[in-house]
């Protein structure tokens, strides 16, 4: 008999491929990326030099730069990209991805995430990241999903820690872009600890949570503890 350890037994089906299909929110629609968007994509960038530091493109010299990118993540086969539309704009104004997808380790990542600055650090920036973990776990039943970022990209890896990704170490000199060699950070999220994430998330995307001004009335760490609190007393 093997009595060496094995690990947790878990179905070991291959998980579905995600499709490009439309996902829709309260305060945001991701659409398959496509060239159709490339006209409000190109407004959307205009000043946004330095949102393009830790991406592999960008920034474009002009529109056509930028619709040739837009035509290569759009035909990736096995990379399904979105354009993020807010609902209060109702115009493109970045794109995300699912990436790294791994059906027979139930593991895939969201990644090659640009947001312009209008739609940073807003309702429909954190929906849509939430669409997307919710589509990865709860529709199509991964149990592993990861952020990867470059290690000197402060504001990614804030946004890894606020959606609740657990941080897991440094790869040295894991990638090299735009000529800079680059340190990796990685953070991941397992099956088990989305459901106290996906209750945070609801509870902050929720209309009850927004003033009239559009400003939440809680952070998404604040609720958090409160559901963490919540889930420890059963």
């Amino acid at each position: 008999m093997n009595d060496l350890p094995l690990g947790v037994a878990v179905d070991p089906a291959p998980r579905p491929l995600p499709q490009r299909l439309v996902h829709r929110g309260r305060a945001v629609a991701l659409e398959p990326l496509a060239e159709a968007h490339v006209d409000q994509l190109w407004a959307a960038a205009e000043g946004a030099e330095a949102s393009w530091t830790y991406l592999r493109y960008g920034p474009f010299a002009d529109r056509a730069a930028m619709a040739e990118q837009v035509a290569a993540l759009a035909a990736r086969a096995d990379q399904p990209f979105w354009a993020v539309r807010p609902a209060a704009s109702g115009r493109a104004e970045g794109w995300l991805s699912l990436c790294d997808i791994y059906p027979a380790d139930a593991a895939i990542e969201i990644g090659s995430i640009w947001f312009s600055g209008q739609l940073q650090r807003t309702r429909a920036a954190t929906e849509a990241v939430f669409l997307l973990l919710r589509h990865a776990f709860d529709d199509l039943g991964y149990a592993r999903l990861v952020w990867r970022c470059q290690a000197l990209n402060a504001a990614s890896r804030r946004a890894a820690e606020r959606y609740g990704f657990v941080f897991e170490g440094i790869w040295r000199a894991g990638a090299i872009v735009k000529g800079f060699q680059r340190d990796v950070a990685w953070h991941s999220m397992l099956a088990e600890e989305w459901p106290q994430h996906r209750a945070a998330l609801e509870a902050w995307l929720a209309e009850a949570n927004f003033h009239a001004d559009g400003t939440p009335v809680a952070s998404l760490d604040a609720l958090r503890r409160r559901w963490r609190c919540i889930a420890n007393m059963y």
